[in-house]
């Protein structure tokens, strides 16, 4: 059997961590298993649904590298994938349920139905649908129709006993079937709900994993139902736990970034995100929080998710970027870094004016001491910019001494006579320079620091020289001692 899952996300707004992780879930087990991952676009709540959400959908799964098999752009054999384009498939299925009566026409109007909920609640039970249009007969339903009352359709369900979900993470949990009443499966205007689109999709795409959110686990006998009423073979359920905040309410805004555009918008990388979703309700089995992406693949297993919630912690996403930045090829560093150097103008925009030699020992020297793609950026603009200003506390602590600008004039002189400007050269001519003074490391290096950066911390020093290379030093360094004489006296 060819394992065949899918990720059915709704256009109605950002994809969010939730829906990212319930994708790369299915993602990994159907690559592990190498199956089939399936993309389709819940599309038919028309009220909500916007073009951009689609696109930024694709996107984004795109940017993380959940490529799918089959869906939007793709295709496949059991397209199309949008749910708006299978409108016709809904109809004649629900037609087939009246035909079986399975299912019945309601013309219970808001009104009537509010009454019901109301009776229900007075008498102490769950607002549900009496079945008050189950037994119509023919005569009742065109008197219904010639006053110009549009129909539902809704499914016959048991009254009694009970429906048991077979669930992969969560094991047998039961349902009971008085607590389910006739259910809509299509609406007055010819659009299916959630529920029946979803069974007969998922059937019919040949779908024989479900895998998805813990929330949708409240549907799944009503799912049940409609599978045994349409005579489809069920799949295998598995509903993965929620992600929560860290004060285990329901994440939002107010707790940082959850959609997968800001993700990259503030300098995130794709593969930081996949290796800390992946985390979110499931082990591996050892302490490892880093881990190859083909590794995750072949270590994934259902069996390993947790039923318990998962923890969202930015935190932690923020400590794992800065192990990938740190980690991978300069080349793709660099080449996601460029956006985030042109916004603050440090680069041209004209991708074959850039210096690459000198941006790729800029991102080098950088990139050991910032967490994000933004931090990489702010913190290299003093290798850009030479109108920087001084820190405040740095000059109190490194300018306003005596002697200062003298100390700076020493270093300079020495840097002149430096060759090669090369990492150990440099580094050996200021150790050199500092036993000559008399002076602590600390008191030539952290002037020197604030005079070509402008800033009191950093990469090493001698890192910093040598990627501003020989003159770019000199020049700094004058116009330092000047300012210091200037303004300092």
């Amino acid at each position: 059997m060819t394992i065949r899952v899918r990720f059915a996300p709704s256009p109605t707004g950002s994809l969010h961590i939730g829906g990212v992780r319930t994708a790369l879930f299915n993602w990994l087990f159907a690559r592990q298993n190498n199956g089939a991952f399936v993309l389709r676009l819940e599309d038919t709540d028309l009220e909500r649904y916007l073009t951009d959400a689609e696109r930024g959908i694709t996107t984004s799964l795109q940017w993380l590298g959940l490529d799918w098999d089959e869906g939007p752009e793709v295709g496949g054999l059991f397209g199309p994938y949008r749910q708006s384009e299978r409108i016709d498939l809904y109809r004649a299925e629900a037609q087939r349920l009246l035909k079986s009566e399975m299912a019945y026409l309601c013309y219970c109007t808001p009104e009537e139905l509010a009454i019901m909920r109301q009776e229900a609640r007075q008498s102490g039970l769950a607002p549900r649908y009496n079945g008050k249009c189950r037994h119509l007969d023919r005569a009742a339903r065109q008197k219904k129709e010639a006053a110009g009352f549009l129909p539902v359709i809704r499914l016959k369900t048991p009254g009694e006993g009970s429906t048991i979900v077979s669930d992969l993470i969560r094991g047998e949990v039961s349902f009971e079937n008085n607590t389910l009443d006739d259910f809509i499966i299509m609406k007055s205007n010819g659009i299916p709900t959630y529920n029946f689109a979803c069974v007969v999709d998922d059937s019919l795409m040949q779908i024989n994993y479900v895998i998805r959110a813990e929330e949708h686990l409240s549907n799944t006998p009503k799912q049940i139902l409609l599978y045994r009423a349409l005579g489809y073979n069920l799949p295998f359920f598995a509903h993965v736990p929620m992600i929560l905040a860290p004060d285990r309410s329901k994440l939002s805004k107010r707790h940082g970034a959850t959609a997968v555009e800001e993700f990259r918008l503030q300098g995130f990388l794709p593969e930081a995100i996949v290796n800390y979703l992946a985390l979110l309700g499931w082990s591996p089995g050892d302490e490892r929080e880093k881990i190859p992406l083909n590794e995750i693949i072949k270590l994934f297993s259902l069996n390993a998710v947790s039923k318990s919630a998962a923890i969202y912690d930015l935190k932690k996403l923020t400590w794992l970027n800065a192990q990938y930045l740190n980690s991978l090829p300069l080349e793709r560093i660099i080449t996601d870094a460029i956006p985030f150097f042109q916004k603050l103008g440090l680069i041209p925009d004209q991708t074959e004016q850039i210096d690459y030699l000198y941006l790729a020992k800029v991102v080098e020297t950088v990139r050991t001491r910032i967490h994000t793609l933004v931090e990489l950026a702010e913190a290299a603009t003093y290798f850009f910019k030479t109108d920087f200003d001084y820190e405040e506390k740095g000059v109190r602590k490194f300018f306003s001494p005596l002697h200062a600008a003298e100390i700076l004039v020493h270093g300079r002189e020495v840097l002149a006579k430096t060759e090669p400007f090369d990492l150990s050269t440099v580094e050996a001519a200021y150790r050199n320079l500092s036993h000559t003074l008399g002076v602590a490391g600390g008191k030539l290096i952290h002037p020197t620091r604030l005079a070509l950066t402008g800033k009191t911390f950093g990469p090493g020093l001698f890192d910093i020289m040598v990627t501003l290379g020989q003159t770019k030093c000199l020049e700094r360094l004058d116009r330092a001692i000047i300012w210091i004489k200037n303004n300092l006296g």
